[in-house]
C-alpha cells in the first residue's frame, strides 16, 4: 500500500476548498445580478448570465476569425463567440462579464 504524503493532501485539500469556496462567490454574485445559473440553462433560452472569463483564445470558423471566450459562474461553463472579431476591448482572462 502506497504511502500517502500528508502535506501533499492537505495541500491538494486546501486548493479544493478555495475552489469550492471561490465557486460559492461566484453562484451568489450571479444571483444578486439577477442572472440565471449556466448549468440550468437550456439551449436556444435567452437568459442573462454572470461570470468570471477563464480562458480567451482566437479560433478561425469557416475562414472568418472568432474570438471565443468561457464564462464560468460557479455552477458552470458557457461558450461565447464573437464571430468576425479578433479582439476586443475589456474581454480578457480573468474578468467579470454579464451576458
Amino acid at each position: 500500500m502506497p504511502t500517502i504524503n500528508r502535506k501533499r493532501l492537505r495541500s491538494l485539500f486546501e486548493v479544493r476548498s478555495r475552489s469550492d469556496s471561490e465557486a460559492d462567490d461566484l453562484q451568489a454574485d450571479s444571483a444578486d445580478a439577477g442572472a440565471t445559473p449556466i448549468n440550468t440553462c437550456e439551449p436556444g433560452e435567452k437568459v442573462t448570465a454572470c461570470g468570471i472569463l477563464r480562458s480567451v483564445v482566437i479560433r478561425p470558423r469557416a475562414g472568418v476569425p472568432a474570438l471565443e471566450a468561457e464564462l464560468y459562474d460557479g455552477s458552470g461553463t458557457l461558450a461565447l463567440v464573437w464571430l468576425g472579431r479578433r479582439r476586443i476591448s475589456g474581454i480578457e482572462v480573468g474578468r467579470s462579464v454579464v451576458v
